[in-house]
């Protein structure tokens, strides 16, 4: 038995501990991969929730009623309203922190009236050592990251995901929206749109990982995964550039340097670096 499916055993005994379990499922494949295999393990005394926001990109949405379909779960969205909060408006390096705070206090009620004994998310091991503000949120709420717990890794869940057929297993990663907000510049339903649009717009030219970063009012980064950076010939250029105007940024730049997980954390200090 490969190192993944080990890992997975012993995600399978921890759900079969827990009981039962609300899993917050955005469409991502982490989330997705813990959703589905808590069904499979627990059938109808798992739920899976997707929660509604402006945060939330029209693909991922698409993603979880798709996975929730396909694998027969119990699935809900619920609304959550962190772009009514100033604290993640404001959009400072604890951002994440204000969001997760905002979808576990929804999450953790409906939970109790469910009967259900936990609430997880899909945190991996390797986020262990990046940058996560939200999982400061997860442990002040006792929510539980099982698949971090179980060792489990990014790949490992890609390929655990492709033998139960999740339809996402090799989707790119792909964060909330605000994610794409450059720190200090307010997060607000309009400008999530637009990006949205402008990511959407992209995708539809046929790039598969792509970033359109939120500088300033108007003014936008295109960052576009380096394997996919050789299709950018004038014609192409022209078209990406075209279409992020259309979406609502007048001013457009292509980041030579493709696209790179986490850059806009580059911009925080240190001092505002939250511990994991």
């Amino acid at each position: 038995m490969s190192a993944a499916f080990e890992k997975e055993a012993r995600l399978d005994g921890w759900l079969r501990d827990a009981g039962s379990l609300l899993v917050a499922m955005s469409g991502g494949v982490d989330s997705a991969y813990l959703a589905a295999r808590s069904h499979r393990v627990l059938g109808e005394r798992a739920l899976a929730i997707t929660a509604e926001s402006e945060s939330l990109a029209a693909e991922q949405r698409a993603m979880a009623v798709r996975v929730a379909s396909e694998q027969g779960l119990r699935h809900r969205f619920v609304r959550t309203l962190e772009t009514e909060n100033p604290l993640y408006i404001r959009n400072a390096g604890d951002r994440c922190f204000h969001c997760k705070t905002e979808l576990f206090a929804t999450l953790l009620p409906l939970a109790r009236a469910e009967g259900l004994a936990k609430v997880a998310y899909g945190l991996i091991a390797d986020d262990l050592s990046d940058f996560r503000p939200g999982h400061r949120a997860a442990a002040l709420a006792g929510v539980v990251s099982p698949l971090a717990e179980a060792g489990l890794e990014k790949q490992e869940i890609r390929v655990l995901s492709r033998a139960m057929n999740l339809p996402n297993w090799d989707a790119p990663a792909s964060p909330c929206l605000a994610s794409r907000v450059a720190y200090g510049v307010a997060v607000t339903p309009e400008i999530l749109a637009r990006i949205d649009r402008a990511e959407t717009a992209l995708r539809a030219l046929g790039f598969r990982e792509l970033r359109v970063r939120h500088v300033a009012q108007g003014e936008a980064r295109v960052e576009i995964a380096s394997d996919e950076m050789a299709r950018l010939d004038a014609a192409l250029r022209e078209a990406v550039l075209l279409r992020v105007r259309e979406a609502g940024y007048p001013s457009v730049v292509i980041d030579g340097a493709g696209y790179r997980r986490g850059r806009l954390n580059d911009a925080l200090a240190l001092a505002v670096r939250e511990p994991i």
